[in-house]
């Protein structure tokens, strides 16, 4: 029978405890910066291509280059023209932007032996592999509710210090209800555990004028099959509610129809708002996640993909 257990709270905001020290933000949260640079890295293909001209990408100004962006960002030609650097931007990029949401709750903590790691930290690792890739695309990156969107070469370490900071986080399972603008695009990444309607709140808040999205849910093999057998403690992380069961492998067919159910209202919300869906367990590589949700969000704009 797998064994379980439950992050404590502190561990579900990595390097918390040190904030206010000298230590650097590498120093505090290097095992899951340095794990979604190896999963940005893997990703050869995604959306990369896009800052480049092509059909449906309108020339729409030069600005100032700002310290912080990529080199390849700047157009030398029109940089050569005085003592200035300057970056070409199209239509397309100075209307669209990427927003961020990693699930804190305490439902994140969980974690069994039959997972490669718990549900934060693969969220965690996630999150910021997928900030990165986007800003190489050359995409602004936000997180919903904690940070503008931005283009910075750094933009790694700059979402790990912004979700450092933030302890508010922890106690809500739910992303903050704010309406994002058509052409941008939220990435939410959780269990989305919650009662369906109160998913389906947040989401229609958030596309509310427009904005497409798309869900990550994040699942421990156990918590899809519930291998259990004989006496059992369940025990809800959210509410602190506890319930003792006599015979853990009666419940297990009923559990299993409950979780069909709860993710075919979820699969039915984000359908009827033009959103997508991606199921992501917890014992395959956080790359194939990435990738799909690279290759999602390039889809929704109609661009190919060299991915897939």
């Amino acid at each position: 029978m797998p064994r379980v257990r439950v992050l404590e709270q502190k561990a579900r905001s990595p390097g918390r405890v040190e904030t206010e020290t000298a230590l650097t933000l590498a120093q505090r949260m290097p095992r899951l910066i340095l794990e979604s640079r190896r999963v940005a890295a893997s990703l050869s293909h995604g959306i990369h291509g896009r800052r480049r001209a092509g059909v449906g990408e309108t020339f729409w100004q030069f600005r100032p280059f700002v310290t912080g962006e990529a080199a390849h960002r700047i157009d030398w030609r029109r940089s050569g023209r005085d003592d200035r650097l300057y970056v070409r931007e199209r239509e397309w990029e100075t209307a669209q932007s990427i927003w961020i949401w990693i699930d804190r709750s305490a439902s994140m903590g969980f974690a069994s032996d039959l997972a490669q790691a718990p549900k934060i930290e693969r969220a965690l690792v996630l999150g910021l592999a997928l900030g990165d890739t986007f800003v190489e695309a050359g995409e602004r990156v936000g997180l919903l509710g904690l940070m503008p969107p931005r283009a910075a070469t750094r933009i790694t370490e700059i979402m790990a210090q912004a979700l450092v900071a933030d302890s508010r986080a922890l106690d809500t399972d739910l992303p903050p209800q704010t309406a994002i603008v058509t052409l941008d695009e939220a990435i939410l990444i959780g269990d989305f555990l919650s009662p369906p309607k109160d998913i389906a709140g947040a989401v229609h808040s958030i596309s509310s004028r427009g904005a497409r999205g798309h869900l990550v849910m994040i699942v421990d093999p156990v918590e899809e099959t519930f291998p259990f057998q004989g006496q059992a403690v369940l025990h809800d992380l959210e509410d602190g509610l506890s319930l003792r069961v006599g015979d853990a492998g009666a419940w297990g067919k009923a559990y299993r129809e409950r979780i069909a159910q709860h993710r075919a209202e979820i699969e039915e919300l984000v359908r009827s708002r033009g959103w997508t869906l991606t199921i992501h367990r917890t014992d395959r590589p956080a790359s194939e996640a990435a990738l799909r949700v690279l290759t999602l969000v390039a889809t929704s704009r109609g661009v190919a993909t060299g991915g897939q």
